[in-house]
């Protein structure tokens, strides 16, 4: 990408700034990205594979954010059918659960509605002669169980496909280039990069800056500095044991502190997962501690107890959430935007954003700086109706059983 001349520069190869790209492609805008390390090797590999509309976040009313993310799950299982499918979600009620079972079901309900009641968003009670057949759960005090349907994929090939549509829509992309500085140049910037050892350089008029955990370190490398926000980088570590899950994903209530936590078939074995905790380290060294792992193992194991796997991976990502009073489970999941100060916005900072929501939040990227990009581009595509292509044989469904349509 050496000295290159773009109409839009995006630094940071995961989901959110690969959904840039690709956005900015299909507007027929010159775009390239600029990835440090190689796509999807951050938080993006590192979620908890799920494509949803978010059904715990109408406990914060944010409703908006659940409608949003229905209607993405919706596309991406018509554009990506490859890598997203819907698969049953089990939640047990048990006598000791904070939520009863008209809470959860009032939930579901009104998470159907915002689905507009589409057959995928759809949900039953599952009848008592069915409960021994959910792989193990534990029966005794169990009150109920509610069955409905959300997505799973695998993120990284998933963020890849979008790299690889991207490129196809004639995008450029550098990996291995790690940025170096950037200043103001004309009306737009001139970014500097190293790879290989040598420095090299490209030039935009937009920069968007989607590098998730270094967002706050990559503008300060920029002159002039574009404003920064304070945020959390909240930890989320997930485990894998030995075992399986035929019937589904379950989603659980930690009995310690009533916080979500899912157990999913994942490659033969069982993920469990996540934590929420706010970390103030180097982003790249971010790691399980023994408590959450501890934590995790004892929550899967209150509802599977026959569930004794051995663990054998643990693995933790980072979630960026503006800063806030309160802790990080019932902080707003919206994604925030913060431009420069020019008249015509040059340089956008991405804060946060979902796996689910990554093609909405690219369109409204391109809608924020719409100003400062080139008017007569001619649109190559829609990436509503895009297909991802297929870049590898990948099934995380194996053994697992799928809802409806799949």
């Amino acid at each position: 990408m050496d000295g290159a001349d773009l109409d839009l520069l995006v630094i940071g190869g995961g989901i959110q700034g690969v959904g840039v790209l690709q956005a900015a492609a299909a507007a027929g805008l010159r775009a390239g990205l600029l990835e440090r390390r190689e796509a999807a090797i951050g938080t993006s590999s590192r979620s908890s594979k799920l494509i949803h509309g978010g059904l715990r976040y109408l406990e914060t009313l944010q409703l908006r954010l659940v409608a949003e993310s229905l209607a993405e799950r919706r596309i991406l299982l018509e554009i990506a059918p490859h890598l997203v499918r819907l698969v049953p979600f089990h939640i047990p009620i048990h006598r000791d659960a904070s939520r009863s079972r008209w809470t959860i079901r009032a939930g579901l309900s009104l998470y159907a509605l915002l689905g507009r009641l589409r057959s995928t968003t759809r949900f039953s009670s599952l009848p008592r002669r069915e409960w021994d057949g959910l792989d193990g759960l534990d029966t005794a005090g169990l009150r109920a169980v509610f069955r409905y349907f959300d997505g799973q994929t695998n993120d990284a090939a998933l963020c890849r496909a979008v790299l690889r549509s991207a490129i196809d829509l004639g995008a450029l992309a550098d990996a291995g280039a790690e940025v170096a500085r950037a200043e103001r140049e004309g009306d737009g910037w001139r970014v500097h990069f190293l790879r290989g050892g040598c420095e090299r350089s490209a030039r935009a008029r937009v920069v968007v800056n989607a590098s998730g955990p270094w967002a706050n370190r990559v503008n300060s490398l920029a002159s002039p500095s574009p404003p920064v926000r304070e945020v959390d980088l909240v930890g989320g570590t997930h485990v894998e044991i030995e075992g399986e899950l035929r019937r589904g994903i379950y989603y659980t209530e930690a009995p310690s502190d009533r916080r979500a936590v899912f157990s999913v078939p994942w490659r033969g074995r069982i993920m469990i997962g996540t934590t929420e905790r706010v970390y103030d380290g180097d982003p790249a060294r971010i790691s399980p501690t023994e408590q959450e792992v501890d934590y995790l193992l004892g929550v899967h194991r209150r509802f599977f107890p026959e569930s004794r796997g051995d663990l054998v991976d643990s693995w933790a990502g980072l979630r960026v959430l503006p800063r806030a009073a309160g802790d990080a489970f019932s902080r707003p999941r919206d994604v925030v935007f913060l431009k420069d100060d020019g008249r015509a916005p040059s340089w956008l900072t991405v804060y946060g954003g979902k796996l689910t929501g990554y093609r909405h939040t690219a369109a409204e990227v391109l809608d924020e700086v719409r100003g400062s990009l080139p008017s007569h581009a001619a649109r190559r595509a829609d990436t509503s109706t895009l297909v991802l292509p297929k870049l590898e044989d990948v099934d995380v469904w194996d053994r697992t059983a799928r809802g409806p349509g799949s």
